[in-house]
């Protein structure tokens, strides 16, 4: 009896466990939050799997039932029925004449649910006939028909980068495996603007007209902190005190620009670092983020400074030929007060002349959204102008004085040629004009003309850049004063407004219109007072050594006369230059790269074309000069041309040697348009200087760390007539 008992209590239990099996219904999850669809009870389905949980926990093993036809309903008349029949097939194990268990049911429910095609999926066991019947009971999602972002940031992504990435899908069945990739592009894309702490998620809903909402996190920034640290890299001293540093701190947060709220954005971020790096007031710049617990995804910027030293002394000695050799002492501090100005001083001596120079420089006034920036200087100089000079034909010559009484010829006083009344000349100037009334007089000295300049000048700069001082514009303007006293003497400091060509002298006499006016007005002191107005336009893709790209320059200087012995002038120059990449000569390892190597091979051929004006009463010194190491370079300095209008060619091709050194080849062309007649007193003319020419030459340029250094040779007019020329920096 408790044998037989037995047994029917065993087949009670599993004709329990059947019958649950037949007529409860397995339901698989939501899979996200989404409208209620019709005839979705979720609810109900959530209720069934956790009685069955509970009566499932009792068996020790699961009993198999005979599966005599699998059916799939909810896709009938679907315009792609078939794709989505084949799919749930193709993810189920369970096929007709298997014994299964409810467990195995359940994952063939899981990997319907996985295809990513459907909503809602449940699988109804039934009793049939032959054995049970399974009826997969599935709703898809349906077609696709646009993509919102929720949030407020949906502005990082456009409508047009929603558009491209979903563009395949639209008017099909939403897959969610096929949106989850897009999301990943949509990411992908977002982080390649510079967006890394970004997250698409989703779907937050899916409409019955296909509309998918989506989620955008984009991470923003909640503040900028400013931490200064050791060249150790610690942001306490030995006391444990926080590091003090001396700039201020908004001199260095006005150089970031993003601020609290923005996105964070890395690539706008590095910009920013690279921006503190050219202050050239800190080492190095640590960046930190620090997440904000109460925010997730936001952040706190964390600058870590480390100063450098602003302070500089330096000195050293050169040559020029207008200086001929001198030396140099300069002192400097680029971070006065820790605000970032820039206070220097400059004290240049030299065998032909000196200059004493303070300037000041604020890089970008307080509070100026267009960033503009401020510059000032005092300066006095003494310095042999090279308009007086030349190399090969002579130099104007300082005279003590000048009587003109309106005779043709000249003469000297102290000298007994050309007199028939007597045997000795007038020894001064006075004795000689009231002697000889009918002739015209000087006193012929024979030092070389020196220029003193007392002034100073101020400018306000500016790139245009709408107000945004983070833009990068090309464009920027330029507009200043400046004033000076100029003073022409001798070496020994005295006034010597009088000059004359040394090459000119016919017994102790010369044309009277070889005698020239040194100043303006022939004055003791002339007084410049000029307003400047520039602008330039900048596309070099390298500022050092640019291979392509463009530079404009154009400038406008109106002097001012305020009394007799000050000129009234307009000077106009203007400048382009173009670089156009070339890949012909390949000396340098660089420009034969191996596989997987990336070239280093800058070369490039330059044009500049340049030229300028003066309109108006200038005085010979102001006149423009041609020739030399920055203009036609098989000339010396000033040699070709002191004129009131001149213009400029030069072709030049640079390219990579070994190391530091590069080469070039170049084509220089110049003339003054006949203009050196209209310079007062023609200091050109009687000098016997070209006018114009041409001149070819080549060079090789050694980069350094204070810049590039030119050491050419470069002939004159195609002739055997050549020079030697040593450069700093690039000639344009």
């Amino acid at each position: 009896m408790t044998r037989r008992s037995s047994r029917r209590s065993s087949v009670a239990v599993r004709g329990t466990v059947l019958g649950l099996m037949l007529g409860i219904p397995l339901v698989a999850p939501p899979v996200m939050a989404q409208e209620a669809m019709p005839g979705n009870p979720a609810a109900e389905a959530e209720e069934v799997v956790g009685e069955n949980t509970a009566i499932e926990n009792t068996l020790v093993e699961q009993p198999r039932v005979l599966i005599s036809e699998v059916l799939i309903e909810g896709i009938e008349g679907h315009p792609e029925e078939e794709r989505l029949q084949i799919s749930t097939y193709d993810a189920m194990q369970v096929r007709p004449g298997m014994r299964v268990t409810r467990e195995e049911l359940q994952n063939d429910l899981n990997g319907i649910q996985a295809t990513g095609w459907f909503s809602d999926v449940r699988i109804v066991p039934q009793n049939g006939p032959l054995g049970v019947q399974v009826v997969v009971q599935v709703q898809p999602f349906p077609p696709l028909s646009a993509v919102e972002i929720n949030g407020d940031e949906e502005n990082l992504l456009s409508d047009e980068l929603i558009e491209e990435t979903f563009a395949s899908d639209y008017g099909r069945t939403l897959n969610l495996n096929d949106l989850q990739q897009r999301m990943k592009a949509l990411q992908t894309s977002v982080a390649g603007q510079g967006y890394s702490l970004a997250r698409v998620s989703g779907p937050e809903r899916v409409s019955p007209e296909g509309v998918v909402t989506l989620k955008l996190l984009q991470g923003s920034v909640s503040g900028v902190e400013v931490k200064f640290l050791t060249q150790d890299g610690d942001d306490t001293d030995e006391n444990g005190n926080p590091i003090r540093g001396k700039t201020r701190e908004w001199v260095i947060t006005r150089e970031v620009s993003i601020q609290p709220g923005d996105p964070f954005n890395r690539n706008q971020l590095e910009r920013d670092i690279k921006r503190l790096y050219g202050t050239q007031l800190f080492s190095d710049v640590k960046v930190t983020l620090r997440p904000v617990p109460e925010e997730p995804g936001d952040v706190v910027i964390v600058l870590g400074i480390v100063e450098q030293s602003t302070g500089q002394l330096s000195g050293g000695l050169g040559y020029s030929q207008s200086q001929g050799v001198f030396g140099q002492v300069q002192l400097q501090e680029s971070n006065l007060f820790g605000r970032a100005w820039n206070l220097g001083t400059n004290i240049t001596y030299g065998q032909y002349g000196g200059l004493a120079n303070l300037n000041f420089t604020d890089p970008w006034i307080y509070g100026d959204q267009h960033r503009t920036r401020f510059s000032t200087s005092v300066f006095l100089s003494q310095q042999v102008p090279q308009v007086f000079q030349s190399e090969d034909n002579g130099n104007i010559r300082t005279a003590k004085d000048y009587v003109d009484n309106g005779s043709n010829k000249a003469y000297e006083v102290g000298r007994k040629y050309g007199f028939t009344d007597g045997d000795k000349a007038p020894g001064d100037i006075n004795k000689a004009d009231s002697e000889y009334p009918n002739r015209s007089w000087f006193d012929y000295e024979g030092d070389t003309v020196v220029l003193r300049k007392i002034g100073g000048n101020f400018s306000f700069s500016r790139p245009l850049n709408g107000g945004d001082p983070y833009k990068d514009s090309k464009w920027n303007v330029l507009a200043g004063m400046s004033f000076a006293e100029v003073r022409p003497i001798n070496f020994a400091g005295d006034t010597r407004p009088y000059g004359v060509s040394n090459n000119k002298f016919r017994k102790g006499k010369v044309n009277k219109d070889d005698v020239i006016c040194v100043s303006y007005n022939c004055a003791d002191t002339n007084s410049l007072v000029g307003m400047r107005f520039a602008t330039t336009y900048n596309n070099f893709n390298n500022p050092r050594n640019p291979t392509s790209g463009n530079f404009f320059t154009a400038g406008t200087e109106q002097f001012l006369g305020i009394n007799n012995d000050s000129p009234t002038f307009n000077r106009l120059r203007a400048s382009y230059t173009q670089f156009f990449p070339v890949d012909w000569l390949k000396i340098h390892k660089g420009c034969r790269p191996k596989a997987g190597e990336q070239a280093d091979c800058p070369q490039a051929i330059g044009v500049q074309i340049k030229g300028g004006a003066i309109m108006g009463e200038a005085p010979p010194y102001e006149a423009f000069c041609m020739g030399g190491s920055n203009s036609i370079r098989g000339w010396y300095d000033c040699d070709m041309a002191v004129s009131t209008a001149f213009s400029e060619l030069t072709i030049e091709y640079r390219f990579p040697l070994i190391s530091i050194f590069s080469g070039e080849v170049f084509m220089d062309a110049g003339t003054d348009f006949g203009t050196q007649k209209n310079v007062p007193g023609k200091p050109g003319l009687l000098l016997g200087k070209d006018g114009s020419g041409v001149s070819l030459g080549t060079g090789v340029i050694v980069t350094t760390p204070v810049g590039p250094i030119r050491v050419e040779v470069a002939t004159k007019d195609f002739t055997s007539d050549y020079r030697f020329n040593l450069g700093v920096g690039w000639k344009f």
